[in-house]
């Protein structure tokens, strides 16, 4: 019987011999391979800390002891121990396990994760309460994939060495967030682990306990300790951890599981906040995922054998890819165009910005708030910086767009991929709340694009107007029809909206992607009788008084339909405008869009279903709007 079959807990882990250890780390791979190769997900940084997950298990006793991931990708493994092999096969699926950490899933999930650097910071918060209650418990913090180029990560070292919890901080360090890390941080753990001479006497000390007799093993381990941290003092650059108030164990080959779970068990059994260093190679046990881990980083479904990965026959390219194209066609016109993505050059399409134009490309690492701020400081020098951020991470930021560019009115333009809906990533990644967050702040433009040619001529708009910040967004889709070079794209005028079909019954104000299911959705309705003007309301600040003025006088239902909440959005925005007008003269308006609650992972085209944003879902909307504007009119000749 395999023996990942015969695991339903760490419980039943922590019975296997240490031998047979290295056998359960191959299978687990194994099942990896297997699962994602089907339905993909994350994949290199699971493969990685394969080790590592079997390891703390092992050697902690979880759930009692509480183990915090950072991030939530490099957890594959750790769901696999702890009881959720049989369901994995769904993993990202609709009703399936999250590709994250999920309070609600497991037990063994202490601290939800998605977004990087918040292990410490949440460790700290549960050791302080263990102290506080009197128990006793070990609380281990994993950190990794990049998130050491995280302020977050800084905060939440600086206090927990300060307050002097018992606190384990594991360091997974594989010279990577989603792409390679960069920064002074990078080097100095390159520093740490390269330097010869400290390497040396490591050996040396290790061997020396080795050698000594069982009776003085003690005082030796006592001694080493000491050896250790002189030769660190001299020999480490500005041996930061331990500054910070940690002590500093490593760097721990984090493949070796005799060494992992040796070193674990002796780290356990300190007391105060300590750092293990571990080194590990993200997509370990994959040769395709080891030498790529980038590409690797998230895998769509693949053959095994030949590592090709699964593409949609015919489909057309993605916004993202898209986006990048026309950054460099616009940076052939434009010399004070300059790019800054956050550890992102591959997921937002800055790369190949990066690759033509090095000088004039940025990657902050996981630093949104830095990212925003230098690209304040950048656009005050008559620079024109575009800022290409999730919209979910650009949250993180949100100070930073206040304080540092809005109040001073600069022109940085905002890029906000994945936008809207994200499909298996799940609530941790949803682009929903940048239209709400963004419409609140004064000076700025925002804006959604109905395709990928409007798109880039809203790109070009913003880098050429400079009226102040200004924001377009765009989904983790592929575009809805072929993109034509930049210089063949014609200008969009400032500040315009677009009537995209004209109608006598009601008004469908449409919002970016839903602009075309509006439009199908008004087909349908035609079809019942139904005569639907469809408004492509691509500028949500300010928006076109004129056209909107038009609408007003042709019609008295209105429905907003937009890929955003609900809550304080587009639609909520138009209608407090509205509400002096608002059921008189039998003015009626509806807000379509993203209800007010989390929104489950499942593929994108499930989310959009199920909040109705497709066009069935918007024609029964906009039918029952003339429905309801039908009776009032009827009541009031009434």
């Amino acid at each position: 019987m395999p023996l990942l079959d015969r695991i339903a807990s760490p419980a039943d882990l922590r019975q296997i011999p240490p031998a047979e250890l290295p056998a359960l780390a191959r299978e687990l791979r194994e099942r990896m391979i297997d699962v994602i190769s089907k339905v993909g997900g994350h994949f290199a940084p699971g493969l990685g800390v394969v080790e590592l997950t079997i390891a703390l298990h092992y050697v902690f006793d979880t759930p009692r002891d509480r183990l915090l991931w950072d991030v939530g990708h490099q957890g594959y493994p750790h769901k696999l121990l702890t009881g959720r092999n049989a369901a994995f096969p769904r993993i990202r699926l609709k009703d399936g396990p999250s590709g994250f950490l999920r309070r609600e899933e497991s037990e063994y999930d202490v601290f939800g994760a998605g977004h990087a650097a918040t292990s410490i910071a949440a460790a700290l918060g549960i050791a302080t309460a263990r102290d506080l209650k009197g128990e006793d418990f070990q609380v281990v913090a994993v950190i990794g994939d990049g998130a050491m180029t995280c302020g977050l990560a800084y905060e939440g070292l600086n206090n927990a060495g300060h307050t002097d919890r018992d606190l384990i901080v594991i360091l997974n360090d594989n010279e990577m967030s989603i792409s390679r890390n960069v920064g002074a941080i990078h080097r100095y753990l390159t520093r740490v682990v390269t330097n010869p001479v400290y390497n040396r006497v490591r050996e040396e000390v290790k061997h020396l306990l080795q050698q000594a007799p069982s009776s003085i093993g003690e005082v030796m381990e006592s001694l080493a300790g000491k050896v250790e941290e002189s030769v660190l003092n001299l020999l480490v650059p500005g041996m930061l951890f331990k500054e910070l108030g940690f002590r500093y164990v490593g760097p721990v080959d984090g493949h070796d599981l005799d060494a992992l779970v040796a070193t674990l068990a002796s780290v356990k059994r300190m007391k105060g906040p300590r750092l293990v260093h571990v080194l590990t190679r993200k997509g370990k046990g994959y040769p395709l995922a080891e030498a790529n881990p980038v590409v690797w980083h998230g895998a769509t479904p693949f053959d095994k054998i030949s590592g090709e990965m699964a593409k949609k026959k015919g489909a057309l390219p993605a916004y993202t890819n898209v986006f990048g194209k026309g950054l460099v066609e616009l940076g052939a016109e434009r010399r004070d165009l300059v790019v800054i993505t956050a550890a992102m050059p591959g997921g937002t399409g800055t790369g190949t910005f990066g690759d033509a134009y090095p000088e004039r490309f940025f990657d902050v690492g996981i630093a949104e708030a830095h990212g925003v701020t230098f690209a304040a400081g950048l656009a005050t020098e008559g620079v024109r910086p575009v800022a290409a951020i999730y919209s979910t991470f650009l949250q993180r930021a949100y100070d930073s767009i206040i304080h540092d560019v809005a109040v001073q009115n600069l022109p940085v333009v905002f890029a906000l991929d994945r936008a809207g809906l994200v499909g298996n990533d799940g609530p941790t990644h949803m682009g929903l709340y940048d239209i709400a967050y963004l419409l609140a702040v004064p000076n700025f433009t925002v804006t959604a694009p109905k395709d990928g040619a409007e798109m880039l001529a809203l790109l070009r708009l913003g880098v050429a107007e400079a009226r102040g910040p200004f924001s377009l967004r765009y989904p983790r889709d592929s575009v809805p029809a072929p993109v034509p070079p930049l210089g063949e794209i014609p200008a969009v005028a400032y500040g315009t909206w677009e009537v995209v079909r004209r109608g006598r019954d009601l008004a469908l104000l449409a919002v970016g992607t839903m602009v075309l299911p509006a439009l199908e959705a008004a087909r349908l309705l035609e079809a019942e009788g139904l005569d639907a003007t469809v408004v492509n309301c691509r500028f949500l600040k300010p928006w076109d008084e004129a056209t909107l003025a038009w609408v007003l006088d042709r019609h008295t239902a209105l429905l907003t339909v937009e890929e955003g909440t609900i809550v304080n959005g587009f639609g909520a925005t138009l209608a407090a405008h509205l509400a002096p007008r608002l059921g008189r003269g039998g003015l009626h308006l509806e807000v379509a869009g993203v209800p007010d609650r989390i929104i489950q992972h499942a593929n994108r085209g499930e989310q959009l279903e199920e909040v109705g944003l497709v066009p069935p879902g918007i024609a029964a909307r906009a039918r029952a709007l003339a429905e309801a504007g039908s009776l009032a009119a009827a009541r009031e000749t009434a």
